[in-house]
């Protein structure tokens, strides 16, 4: 029994939110009920992601096909070393901006379905994570963006209708290139498994088609992470949503997109000298446009939002250089942002909490009556800027030096310049809304509630960790680097006709 539950690993991130999310549906008028189960399925979903890593760490990569067909025409989940870690950050950040929204959930939402949805999206999350079917990707991607316009107009204002309808064109023509691609590969390959794609794909050689399909892969993937020049409808509708969302949007949806590309031109499309180029300008330009972008804002959400852009620049620029040195250090980068940009809106929310207001021009004075606050405040920023010895500093050190080894020179030059740029911006929201004197006095102080300060504490504590202690997570990147340069192994197992097969009925 515990044999075939450590086998199907693979599958418990997923399954669990599915699970949760159905059981909250049917608990629609126990709002209490609902909350315990949200929490309790988070914190299982915790311990199916590090159950993942711990099977990963002794099997390198597990692979699971059910259905009642073998692969390659099974439905296949596969998780290497890049997948558990993904599925595990995003269970770990889950768990911390549930435990911050006790505070900041209010009944509507609740009614509204904000815990389905949320769980629903979760689902699809690790799903995308963990799927190794081209084509199931796409579906992936499909339930997220249809739980994601869920949760932009959960509270039916005006300003999220408005945000919403930015957030679904947009999505809806990042899907119909995705789409449109998955055709045209299947047409020139005949299989959509992606390790059989990683095999079948280099034998056919040059192909218009192929080409095509990239190009189209690389607009569709880029869309939804945000890269330029595709990156305008993420300020325009992330500062609508309620901030305990916005906080999960900003550290995972975005990295889906990102995961995606890694994987397809890593597996299907890894050589191409003219893709590589492209994809360095758009790195360059994801972060330049992404930082000058923030430094014009005034509200604390366009801020954080435009420096997603910039931040997901230097992830692109990884896999821009192709090297094993530059996946390890994107590899690092995505964790350290997805914890360090989630944990940022999480404070912005406690800052409206107690100042009630984002416009940096009327806060002030927080680091006085909240210095608890302004500590907690110090830690993501500082990092995000890239200062020793926090999680930042490493992860932009890391793709920087990569840079330098693979004599790109002027995108180190262009990733340094950003990182100052980073630090007049998070120097701005400390001087406006922390340092400054308030311009208004307000007539009471209001406290961050003790779940707020609880979810922004763990992610700090977290950053601090790995900005202290990095070389365990810089060795389990450089694992997974080379995994990525070298897939063989993913290939192999995935496609292996002896792994383990579960019946037409689901999961053993």
């Amino acid at each position: 029994m515990m044999a075939g539950f450590s086998n199907a690993a693979v599958l418990w991130p997923v399954l669990v939110p599915i699970a949760a999310s159905a059981l909250c549906m049917m608990l629609w008028r126990a709002p209490r009920w609902q909350r315990a189960v949200h929490l309790a399925a988070l914190a299982l979903m915790l311990a199916a992601s590090l159950l993942l890593l711990q099977t990963i760490g002794r099997h390198g990569v597990v692979a699971l096909t059910f259905g009642g067909w073998g692969p390659p025409f099974g439905i296949s989940f596969v998780a290497d070393r890049l997948s558990a870690a993904m599925v595990a950050v995003t269970a770990a950040l889950a768990l911390a901006v549930g435990v911050y929204g006790l505070a900041s959930t209010h009944r509507r939402q609740v009614r509204n379905g904000v815990y389905p949805l949320f769980l629903g999206m979760l689902a699809a999350v690790n799903g995308a994570f963990l799927t190794g079917d081209i084509f199931n990707l796409y579906v992936w991607f499909e339930i997220m963006l249809i739980t994601a316009l869920g949760l932009l107009v959960i509270d039916k204002s005006r300003a999220q209708l408005d945000g919403a309808m930015k957030y679904a064109i947009l999505n809806l023509l990042s899907t119909l290139v995705f789409l449109l691609a998955i055709a045209i590969l299947y047409g020139a390959a005949g299989t959509l498994n992606m390790a059989d794609l990683a095999r079948v794909v280099p034998d056919i050689g040059d192909s218009t088609a192929l080409t095509v399909a990239s190009a189209l892969f690389l607009v569709g993937f880029g869309i939804k992470a945000g890269y330029f020049p595709m990156f305008f409808w993420l300020p325009a509708s992330y500062h609508t949503m309620s901030i305990a969302t916005l906080a999960l949007f900003a550290g995972l949806l975005t990295k889906v997109g990102v995961y995606a590309c890694f994987r397809v031109f890593t597996l299907m499309f890894a050589g191409g000298e003219a893709l590589r180029e492209a994809i360095a300008f758009m790195a360059a330009g994801t972060m330049v446009f992404g930082v000058f972008g923030a430094a014009v804002q005034w509200d604390v959400r366009r801020i954080l939002s435009f420096h997603i852009i910039s931040q997901i620049g230097y992830i692109l620029l990884g896999l821009a250089l192709g090297t094993a040195a530059a996946f390890a250090g994107a590899i690092f980068y995505i964790i350290h942002h997805i914890i360090v940009k989630a944990n940022l809106f999480l404070i912005a929310g406690a800052m409206h909490r107690v100042s009630g207001t984002y416009d940096l021009r009327r806060c002030g004075g927080l680091m006085r009556s909240h210095p608890l606050l302004a500590l907690l405040f110090a830690v993501p920023a500082l990092s995000l800027a890239g200062i020793p010895p926090l999680s930042g500093f490493w992860a932009k050190f890391l793709v920087i030096d990569a840079s330098f080894k693979a004599d790109a020179a002027w995108l180190a030059a262009v990733g340094l310049f950003v990182g100052l740029l980073t630090i007049f911006s998070m120097s701005k929201i400390w001087i406006e809304a922390f340092w400054k004197r308030q311009p208004v006095e307000r007539a009471r102080s209001r406290a961050v509630p003790l779940p707020m300060v609880l979810g922004i504490g763990a992610l700090a504590l977290i950053t601090v960790w790995i900005g202290i202690r990095p070389e365990m997570l810089m060795r389990y990147s450089d694992a997974a680097a080379a995994s990525l340069v070298e897939p063989r192994s993913y290939i192999a197992t995935t496609l292996d006709e002896a792994s383990i097969t579960a019946p037409a009925g689901g999961a053993p």
